[in-house]
């Protein structure tokens, strides 16, 4: 059966759709919770970028459904915001500013969008040992954000009191519980569920303000560059457009997936425009001040599920999350959620950006081969060592520091290098001793 644009009643259209929007929900907002936390936005500030982030979800997955010569696959995909992202924005915003993090997702997009067509061909010094490295990098970098959170945040005079870890351990304990105990959607909304929940338990003890929510309007419009001018600083863009790189070979897994159970044959040119449609989406995210997006998995795996395979739920899906993202009211309740709270919840989340890099070298790398071990090894040192000693480079030139400045970028480009020195080497060895004696003359 192919993904058809149309086939369901409207009441269950609609239903099907809320589902969509509630498997990825908590993904779609947490980030934006957890980049204006750690970057100190206002109250207000916050709201918006919820709103903002609701909003370009849904734009971003209507421009991926909708087939056309120039963008998107046309496949029943959801698109929300990379947690891959979130370290470099929020190291690039506590650097060099707000601002610098949107030109640097400007830049990405643009990147995107101009090398779409030749992202198959670029894509070969992305193997599963580099991206799997990369993704496992960005995991690790953002534990200590979400521990900080656990004990109410950095700064906090209260940090580590026994009301905050009794919150946050307690929502941990229910999102564990929930994967336990329960399986396809509930489990795909545990951690939703655990925000609600630690929320309303934090309400009891005195621990949530409602001002937000009351102070919110009904309806805004959307405000583009709400945070200023972009600006443009090299290695930050750099940054960004490793986070696109990554995305798009974790999109076009997605997208082969869904091609099979679409019954469609997927072709170079089909993602082609699901990589455009992803460049425009990551674009929107630089100009409406919300971040880079990317294919949700989690949406693959309700498809699958549920069995509903047309695109309309889909539209229905992009639909409701414009409405949600035009109504500020709805973000303000999203930004009640106390610190600690969000922090159990991100132990859960970032752990499972490490396990899914984990998951992609164990499942996919050659993990018995010495030379993959190395590039695993030096590449993960790189980063973590760069995060956690930044000044190591301080006294090579500035055109240096580019590469070494910041983790994510010094670890991912130790990991291409060494990938080109042991794996293309070894690929052109085997090519050159499979010609005949005398081919190559």
């Amino acid at each position: 059966m192919n993904a058809k644009t149309t086939g369901q009643p409207p009441m269950r259209r609609f239903s099907l759709g809320l589902q969509h929007v509630l498997a990825m929900y908590a993904g779609a907002v947490i980030v934006p919770l957890i980049v204006g936390s750690a970057l100190k936005l206002s109250p207000e500030q916050l709201a918006y970028l919820v709103s903002i982030d609701l909003l370009t979800c849904g734009i971003a997955t209507l421009l991926q459904v909708w087939s056309n010569r120039f963008f998107g696959i046309g496949l029943p995909v959801v698109l929300g915001c990379t947690f891959t992202a979130v370290g470099p924005m929020i190291a690039i915003g506590s650097q060099h500013g707000i601002s610098t993090v949107y030109g640097a997702i400007l830049a990405a997009g643009l990147f995107v969008v101009i090398f779409a067509g030749l992202f198959g061909k670029l894509i070969r010094f992305f193997p599963p040992v580099v991206t799997g490295s990369v993704v496992t990098i960005i995991g690790l970098t953002l534990i200590p954000v979400a521990l900080n959170d656990m004990g109410g945040g950095v700064g906090n005079p209260n940090f580590g009191a026994p009301v905050n870890l009794l919150l946050s351990f307690g929502v941990l304990a229910l999102i564990i519980a929930m994967n336990r105990f329960f399986t396809g959607f509930w489990r795909a909304i545990s951690i939703l569920l655990g925000l609600i929940v630690g929320t309303f338990v934090a309400a009891l003890l005195g621990k949530v303000s409602f001002a937000p929510f009351h102070e919110a309007s009904w309806f805004h419009m959307v405000h583009p560059l709400y945070f200023g001018m972009p600006t443009f600083e090299i290695t930050s863009v750099l940054t960004m457009i490793l986070v696109a790189a990554v995305s798009l070979v974790e999109s076009t897994g997605v997208f082969l997936a869904l091609g099979k159970i679409c019954d469609r044959d997927i072709r170079s040119e089909d993602l082609t425009r699901g990589y455009r449609a992803e460049g425009l989406a990551i674009i929107l995210g630089g100009l409406f001040n919300a971040f880079p997006y990317t294919t949700y998995s989690q949406n693959v795996g309700l498809i699958q599920m549920s069995g509903v395979r047309t695109r309309d739920v889909i539209m229905t899906a992009g639909g409701i999350l414009i409405v949600l993202g035009m109504i500020p009211k709805v973000a303000a309740l999203t930004t009640l959620i106390p610190t600690p709270v969000l922090g159990g919840a991100t132990v859960a989340m970032f752990g499972m950006v490490v396990s899914s890099g984990i998951r992609m070298l164990g499942s996919q790398v050659d993990l018995n081969n010495h030379e993959n071990l190395l590039i695993i090894a030096c590449s993960v040192g790189m980063g973590l060592g760069v995060t956690v000693v930044p000044t190591l480079f301080n006294q090579l030139p500035q055109a240096v520091q580019i590469l070494t400045g910041n983790g994510i970028v010094a670890g991912s480009f130790t990991a291409i290098v060494l990938n080109l020195v042991f794996n293309l080497r070894r690929k052109r060895s085997v090519a050159d001793a499979s010609q005949p004696q005398g081919a190559a003359n």
